[in-house]
């Protein structure tokens, strides 16, 4: 009767190592996925300076927008949280939305190969930043489901596993259409 006993005890043991251990790699992949988002966020960080350095010459009156966009990439650096980046980056896209369409009324700068450059970098950083947002997300939910789901929510709660935040658009400013307007 004993040997049964420990056995049992050996497999309980093992079972609670096992979803441990398959909680650390969840863990580990969401970071890994955040991580990635933070690689793409700081590749159009860094690209920014030069579409602004080149819009610049273009776009005097539209010196608020450069100016805030400059004021978002420093305040980028400084966050540490999911949730303040994820509002920086709502805020960042809302203004690169409006240079965008401000540039559609000088042709020049639609015309200068550097402009074009920067603006397609910037679009392929942007479509790696929508798949690294997804796949975050998708890390995210399988994790924190992981978290709630029985018995490994118990294996968590003893260990201190906390579930992670997804990465979303909270602002309805970033959902709406860009205006210009001309007119001021």
């Amino acid at each position: 009767m004993g040997w049964i006993i420990l056995i049992v005890c050996l497999l309980l043991v093992l079972f609670i190592i096992s979803l441990y251990n398959n909680l650390v790699k969840l863990r580990q992949r969401v970071r890994n996925a955040w991580s990635q988002i933070d690689v793409q966020l700081q590749r159009r960080f860094d690209l920014i300076p030069n579409l602004v350095n080149t819009v610049k010459g273009y776009m005097n009156h539209e010196e608020g927008t450069l100016t805030k966009i400059a004021e978002l990439r420093t305040s980028w650096a400084n966050s540490t949280t999911v949730t303040e980046k994820a509002e920086l980056d709502n805020q960042l896209s809302g203004a690169l939305k409006t240079i965008m369409a401000v540039s559609e009324s000088y042709p020049d700068l639609k015309a200068n190969t550097n402009f074009v450059e920067l603006q397609e970098e910037l679009k392929a950083t942007e479509d790696k930043l929508a798949f690294a947002r997804q796949f975050y997300n998708d890390t995210v939910t399988m994790y924190n489901t992981k978290l709630e789901v029985v018995p490994s929510n118990i294996v968590a709660s003893l260990f201190g596993f906390k579930a992670e935040a997804l990465f979303k658009t909270d602002s309805s400013e970033a959902k709406q259409n860009v205006k210009v307007d001309f007119n001021d």
